[in-house]
């Protein structure tokens, strides 16, 4: 994963406004990746993807595949 200065900007999705709603994940770009964390521990472990890796999981969601 490339690095870049300063802290990533973590955005939830819009879906995620409902404070009650605990569970939902926050992604963040840096440098050209995109990480994902769980929200309720901001200053945990984060997993990281590249570029390609993030399209083909969001066209993934997009159709679907990981509906249960």
């Amino acid at each position: 994963m490339s690095t870049s200065v300063g802290m990533p900007a973590w955005r939830k999705s819009r879906r995620s406004s409902d404070p009650a709603i605990a569970a939902c994940v926050e992604v963040a770009t840096i440098g050209e990746d995109r990480a994902v964390r769980d929200s309720k521990n901001p200053g945990g472990p984060h997993l990281a993807f590249s570029v390609a890796e993030w399209r083909t999981f969001m066209a993934a969601i997009k159709s679907d595949e990981f509906d249960l």
